[in-house]
This record gives C-alpha cells, structure tokens and sequence, in this order.
C-alpha cells in the first residue's frame, strides 16, 4: 500500500525531534510493567473509565451521541440500547471489548478486519462487514448538512478489495524483518486505511478500534487504562488538520506522512503520560492533588471552567483536573453544562437538586 511500500518506507526521514518522540514512546512502554503492578483496584477502576470513555468518545466523532448514563448503563450492559445511537454505541463497545480481551489472538487480516466491522453494526438494521458498492469522498459540511468542500476522495468501490488486501500484505511485509519501528508502521497502517476508506460508514471508528490492536501487537498496552479515542476528540481539530496535510497526493504515493507522525505520536506520549499520572495519583488514594481539585471545585459559588480550577491549583495538570472533576459529577456532586471551551461545571447546589 502507499505509505507501506519498501520505496516509501525507505526514503522516510525523521528529524531530531522526532525521534526524541519515538525514543520517549519506548521508555514509557518499558516502565508499563511497573505502573501495572499497581493495586487491581486501581487498575480496574482505570479500566472501566476507558471503556466508558472510548465507546462516547470515538462515537462522538462521528456524530453519535447519547446522555453520559445512558453510555454507562449501556458499556455496563445493564441496559439495552433503546435508539439507533445508542444501537451504534452498543456496538462499538462490542467490538472494544473483543480487542482488549483477545487481542493477541487477533491477527490483521481481512477477516479480522470484516468481523469488527460487522460488530459494530451488530444492533442495526443494516448488515456491516461489507466493503462499500459506491464510492465515497471525505468531505466538509455546513450547519445546514450542505457539502461545501471535498477533502479527499478514497480508493474507488470497485478496488477497495483488491487495496485492501494489499494494505494487509504490506503491513505484514513490513514488519517481518524489524528494520521499521512498530511505531512508525503503524501510524502509516492506519493511515492508509483511512485514505482507503473501504467502508459505507464507519471508516473513523474502525481505524480507532484497528489503532488499539496494532498498538496491543506492539505491546503498547495504554490504551487499556487510558481512552486514546478521548484524546483524539479533544484533539479533533488537529487530527483532521493531520489527516488531511498527509493524504494529499496520497493516491500517487507522493505525499508527506509527517504530519500524521507527529499527530499520531504526540496522542500516544500524552496517555502514557495521563497513565502513569492516573495511576501515581488513584494508588496514593487521597493525594494532595486531588483533595487540592476537590476542595477547588466543591467551594465554587458560580459555575466554573477548568482554567478557573487551574488558577485555584498551581501545580495541578489540566489532565489531572479533568480526572477529578469526572469523578465528582459521578459521585453526584457536581454536573457539566456545555462541551468543550464552552463547558461549565456546577455543584448540585447551584442547580436547585
């Protein structure tokens, strides 16, 4: 495949800073093992926000939305799912859960591939895990659903088969003598599958599900503790931007992969570090960090923005606030209003409840 093939594999270049990335990537991968010693409470306790996380988040993307409880009670399976979105949120946990239980057993492979697919459509009237029948572009739209820009447009229909057994083949080619870092193949894996976009719908949720098992593959186990689809969202305007930068000239195998490197390998240093953070924090129980956030936002009059939490606790990293406010609005305590820049958080009190 393009960003697979041994000519464009072996012209890549990578700067200084770069591979600074790549060497920090590595050693956060061989402290993994310590962190995952931790208490299982601990672990566990990582694990189940992932999972929730991963399955609103990576939906979100797309579009998909359903109220926080109901992504709960549906990732818990205490509830089925009720509408179409919650229908695809319930499929999407499917296909998580198969990923971080059987991954080693789970090689790349068109079946593999069709199989997620056809899971995350499980609950829906139409059939998944069938490549597309009509082409497909990648494209922007207004508030009103008008197309006003086409981005890309991705490999025919009628050789999305073909593409796609060459992007299995290539990936497995690539890896077999270990001349290329596992982190660089599978970035341009993903890649690939994205300009490819072999797939109706669900192009964006599969290469999120296909970035876990190739990073489980490579022993890269963060994504277990540590939603990577969240990230992504909160990153989504400079995922796109990377997708886009690194796609042109795509189809004549002319394009630069760098940004896409350096998007995707920045996403994976940032969890490794809410990890081992997380972890440092949740093991020591009542860290001074956290009392530090609690009381910040529990004594608040007004609605709040996390930099006004920030301000209140010099020290605190953003990440490790969001952490703790999430904690409190499921503890009850406090509730959001708004997303993203916009969000306000608000104590039960404020609300009138």
């Amino acid at each position: 495949m393009k960003s697979l093939s041994p000519s464009y594999l072996s012209a890549l270049q990578f700067s200084s800073e770069q591979v600074s990335t790549l060497r920090t990537i590595g050693e956060c991968r061989g402290r993994q093992d310590l962190f995952t010693r931790q208490t299982p409470e601990t672990l566990e306790a990582l694990r189940q926000a992932a999972i929730i996380e991963s399955s609103e988040c990576s939906n979100r993307l797309e579009g998909i939305t359903a109220p926080h409880h109901r992504i709960e009670a549906l990732v818990t399976k205490s509830s089925p799912p009720r509408n179409r979105s919650e229908q695809e949120i319930a499929g999407y946990r499917d296909a998580l859960a198969l990923i971080h239980e059987s991954a080693r057993h789970m090689d790349f492979n068109i079946n593999v591939i069709l199989q997620l697919h056809a899971m995350i459509h499980r609950y829906l009237p139409q059939q998944g895990g069938r490549w597309k029948m009509t082409d497909n572009e990648i494209v922007e739209r207004d508030a009103g659903g008008q197309i006003t820009r086409v981005r890309f447009r991705a490999v025919p229909a009628v050789a999305t088969p073909q593409a796609m057994n060459d992007l299995v083949t290539s990936y497995a080619a690539a890896g077999q003598n270990g001349e290329h870092d596992a982190l660089v193949l599978i970035p341009l894996g993903v890649l690939d599958f994205l300009c490819i976009h072999p797939f109706t719908d669900g192009n964006g949720r599969m290469a999120r599900l296909l970035t876990l098992l190739f990073l489980y593959h490579a022993g890269y186990e963060v994504g277990r503790y540590i939603s990577l689809e969240r990230v992504i969202e909160e990153s989504k305007a400079t995922y796109y931007e990377a997708l886009e930068a690194s796609s042109e000239g795509w189809h004549d195998g002319r394009h630069s992969a760098s940004p896409w490197l350096n998007y995707f390998w920045g996403t994976i240093l940032r969890a490794y570090r809410e990890f081992e953070e997380r972890v440092g924090t949740l093991a020591a129980g009542r860290g001074s960090k956290t009392v530090q956030v609690r009381r910040a936002a529990q004594t608040r009059i007004a609605p709040f923005a996390i930099s006004d939490i920030e301000a209140d606790c010099p020290g605190v990293s953003r990440d490790m606030i969001r952490l703790v406010l999430r904690q409190l609005r499921d503890e009850g305590i406090i509730e959001v209003h708004g997303r993203g820049r916009a969000a306000k958080w608000l104590t039960r009190k404020q609300t009138g409840d």
